[in-house]
């Protein structure tokens, strides 16, 4: 397949995804259990009147899908006057909307939290990447020895083991010695620089070490597996007889092509960066995209719920169609025109 036709053909698809996804969006958070106008005050003595006035000031009160009453009334425009249609016609205007607890505009919620997931999640993933790569190319070139049992038992054990509960372990341990929570201490601000910056390093320690442990498991038994497989081709028997070293060998052949699986697996854990680790982010009171997230559920906040659903969307779309141009560069069966 020519790499261009290949290119558009994953950018058609993506497209074809990304209106699904809007519609889903918007359909999800709409068959969830509960009404979120007696989620935002509670109150037993709220009125039918005050309930009916916070459902008028969030458009509630309109029809989910087409307003039938207005086009028997002769409004044909008017069919159109209902909740999912006014949601495109804001995304299309780039409003999210305005979140049903904190009255503020959704957008600026996310933007607010975005840069601190990436933050914590950037440093934690490349960690977890360059790590778990390490252990399996080793323990693929050490394979059936006690180095290569030992590696994949503690890739096995951290790998079933629950984000959460590792972190709360990390907490107990570090108590007193490491801060446990939050992103930085009470009254420090960006403008004390490198103070700042000093002391949101220190907070990053716990979550970090979190996401190393746990996170780089996946890609330890996907490299070691893809490695294994790779070192059983001829031409690693060839790298070999012309002399190569060991090293050699592991940089140019067998981690180059041990990469595709690899570049599946890193594209989707980078796209959910955005989205944030909700378990990391809820464990260690980190004030991000994730913890935002777990808030909104508990007040059943639609438009915040569908503006960081709708950004990791599209935060996969972007990391897959990435991963599909580093394809089309190591794949040699994509080949250019």
């Amino acid at each position: 397949m020519r790499r261009k036709n290949f290119l558009l053909e994953k950018a058609f698809y993506a497209l074809l995804t990304l209106i699904v996804v809007i519609v889903f969006n918007f359909i999800l958070f709409r068959i969830m259990p509960g009404d979120p106008v007696k989620g935002l005050i509670h109150s037993p003595r709220m009125t039918k009147e005050v309930q009916d006035r916070i459902r008028a000031e969030f458009g509630l009160d309109k029809p989910v899908w087409f307003n039938t009453e207005k086009l028997e009334l002769g409004d044909i425009a008017g069919l159109f006057d209902s909740q999912f249609f006014a949601y495109i016609v804001n995304l299309f205007k780039g409003n999210m909307g305005v979140s049903f607890a904190s009255r503020r505009n959704v957008g600026e919620l996310i933007s607010e939290r975005v840069w601190r997931t990436v933050v914590l999640l950037l440093v934690g993933e490349v960690l977890s990447i360059l790590f778990g790569m390490f252990l399996g190319l080793v323990a693929s070139w050490r394979r059936g020895t006690k180095l290569d049992t030992g590696i994949l038992l503690y890739g096995l054990f951290t790998w079933a083991m629950p984000t959460f509960f590792f972190g709360v372990i990390l907490i107990i341990l570090a108590r007193g010695h490491l801060p446990t929570g939050m992103m930085v201490t009470v009254g420090l601000k960006p403008k004390d620089g490198l103070v700042y910056w000093i002391d949101v390093g220190k907070h990053l320690i716990l979550p970090t070490l979190t996401m190393l442990v746990v996170y780089a498991s996946s890609y330890l038994l996907i490299m070691r597996n893809s490695a294994i497989e790779v070192m059983s081709e001829d031409y690693i028997l060839t790298a070999k007889a012309k002399g190569l070293t060991n090293f050699q060998i592991l940089r140019d052949h067998v981690l180059r092509n041990s990469m595709l699986p690899m570049v599946t697996l890193i594209a989707l854990s980078l796209g959910y960066i955005v989205s944030g680790a909700i378990q990391v982010e809820t464990v260690f009171s980190w004030p991000g995209i994730g913890r935002l997230m777990f808030d909104a559920v508990s007040k059943r906040d639609y438009p915040v719920l569908q503006g960081t659903f709708l950004l990791l969307a599209i935060s996969v779309f972007v990391a897959n169609f990435i991963a599909d141009l580093v394809y089309a560069m190591l794949d040699p069966r994509v080949k250019t025109s």
